[in-house]
């Protein structure tokens, strides 16, 4: 008896792998990249560690300056979701053959992404030709970047004449403070203190008349859906849980957020009131991982390449989207 048992356990256990409830080789835990001083529903869960217990591994969770790092790190096989990386470094990533998928639309922020000219330049949307020449901060192959390029094509300035400077948000806004360049381009926290030395080269209200659009993606490595993609969907899942948790409960939540961002309350609601969550219907809209986010990622890509930012596009960004692990979000 002893072996035929022994034999129909094992067999059930490959079974049971093969079925993908439970995997022999499933990790002891995984990296998720996030950014600081950026509070996102989410960040409940983490602070909570509602993702180790209901994903049943260890969940790190390591802070990034800018979403091309992010990239660099999942190619690399350091990180194997990225929480709210930037659509642009996401784009330019799987343009050049980076193995990620984004699963979901983490954050829409049109008003909590823009570019403030110094109080000092006497520059303004009527005469932003005199930009050309001027030394302007941006973190290169970020949305920022992608919105400033935009926005100078719209008022009619060369950006090849721009004197562009790669630095991240804080090290912009540090810049602009200190009257090292003429304008700074940021998120987040240090957006709202690059306020206090300047004004908004153009509005966010402006920007989306032009068809800009704003938001960071869930990005999760190949290696990861193809291997354990339960985990995908479960990580969906405590993500769409926070986000309900957060408008049913904000006074509860925020809190928690705040401290999770490595923001004062107050900094951090300011944050908050500036983004949009989509839950699980609104992600599988037209609006975004129903077709939209797939449409917007080949306009922006052939005016990446139209810039000379890219040297090729995909023909599709289709495959590099897939909405079905938030169709099984319950």
């Amino acid at each position: 008896m002893k072996p035929f048992i022994t034999m129909v356990l094992t067999a059930a256990m490959v079974m049971v792998s093969a079925t993908g409830i439970v995997c022999a080789d499933t990790p002891d835990e995984i990296t998720v990249a996030y950014f600081q001083e950026w509070p996102t529903a989410n960040q409940v869960a983490q602070a909570e560690r509602w993702y180790d217990k209901e994903m049943g591994v260890a969940v790190k969770w390591r802070a990034f300056d800018t979403g091309v790092a992010m990239a660099e790190a999942m190619q690399a096989g350091e990180v194997q979701i990225s929480y709210s990386m930037g659509f642009v470094p996401f784009l330019v990533g799987v343009s050049a053959g980076n193995p990620m998928k984004a699963v979901g639309v983490a954050v829409s922020y049109s008003q909590n992404d823009n570019c403030v000219i110094h109080n000092k330049a006497a520059i303004d949307k009527a005469n932003a030709h005199q930009l050309e020449g001027k030394k302007v901060a941006v973190a290169f192959g970020t949305v920022t970047h992608y919105k400033l390029l935009r926005v100078l094509d719209a008022l009619a300035v060369d950006a090849t004449k721009v004197d562009m400077i790669d630095m991240t948000s804080t090290e912009a806004g540090k810049a602009l403070a200190a009257r090292e360049v003429t304008m700074a381009c940021g998120w987040g926290g240090p957006l709202r203190r690059m306020y206090g030395h300047g004004k908004l080269l153009m509005t966010a209200e402006e920007q989306e008349r032009l068809g800009i659009r704003v938001f960071d993606v869930i990005a999760v490595t190949n290696d990861l859906i193809d291997k354990h993609p339960d985990l995908v969907t479960r990580f969906l899942e405590v993500t769409d849980q926070a986000t309900v948790h957060l408008r049913r409960n904000p006074d509860e939540a925020k809190p928690v957020i705040a401290k999770a961002a490595g923001l004062e309350l107050k900094e951090s609601n300011i944050v908050l009131s500036l983004f949009q969550f989509p839950e699980r219907e609104d992600q599988l809209s037209a609006r975004w991982m129903g077709g939209g986010v797939q449409a917007f990622m080949k306009e922006a890509a052939a005016f990446f390449v139209k810039q000379g930012q890219m040297p090729k596009a995909l023909d599709d960004y289709a495959t590099t989207v897939d909405s079905s692990f938030y169709e099984k979000v319950n």
